[in-house]
């Protein structure tokens, strides 16, 4: 059967890329990473797809007048790599309705919090600030809204007592490397689906849609 192409879009360090780029290197992960772009030169990820022998593009989103134009130029690097899902790991610019919709419920993101909780920056502070509980990410199908979309996975973690936002986020980001390569086996391996803007799994899917440190 073939692999699931993948394009990941990054602008940083691509530590969720690294996740994606050890799980896709097991012969039988069911999907595979043709294509890693970024509209940061200096992304650290892009080293790491290169020692993965992973192509890579760089679309600066400077170099174009407006959003439009530039989701233009990304949409065509995908394209032209054959790419059939795209996965935002760490990708730090809006994507317009238009792009977003072109590739609808083939476009995923992890977020480093409990959606619907926490939407936008600082969520790590603000976890903190509310007193939750529990804390974690969100793996989801893109929508127009920021952070909004059908939930495929989530994980959680324990706040404890004396969390910074530094020792919060690095318990979450451990469980980020594990929920985003199992999002990425379910689409791949066809379990998912979506109805009404949810996200439904196959019950005969391996493993959990929900993680914690001991899970």
């Amino acid at each position: 059967m073939a692999r699931l192409r993948v394009g990941v879009l990054i602008s940083g360090r691509g530590s969720n890329l690294q996740a994606l780029i050890d799980a896709c290197a097991e012969p039988s992960f069911p999907a595979e990473i043709v294509l890693v772009v970024s509209n940061e030169a200096a992304a650290q990820g892009l080293s790491r797809a290169h020692a993965a022998g992973i192509p890579t593009r760089v679309v600066p989103h400077r170099d174009y007048p407006d959003r439009a134009r530039f989701d233009a130029a990304l949409d065509a690097v995908l394209r032209e790599a054959a790419v059939e899902l795209v996965c935002l790991a760490g990708f730090m610019r809006l994507l317009g309705d238009a792009f977003v919709n072109a590739w609808r419920d083939r476009l995923i993101n992890i977020h480093p919090a409990l959606l619907p909780a926490f939407k936008g920056l600082h969520t790590h502070e603000r976890a903190l600030a509310a007193g939750v509980r529990l804390h974690g990410c969100t793996v989801h199908f893109v929508r127009p809204a920021m952070d909004e979309g059908p939930i495929i996975v989530q994980g959680a973690v324990p706040v404890l007592p004396d969390d910074t936002p530094e020792t919060l986020a690095a318990r979450v980001l451990a469980v980020e490397h594990r929920a985003y390569p199992l999002a990425l086996r379910l689409i791949a391996e066809g379990r998912v689906r979506v109805e009404r803007e949810r996200a439904l799994v196959d019950a005969a899917a391996p493993g959990s849609t929900l993680l914690n440190p001991d899970g």
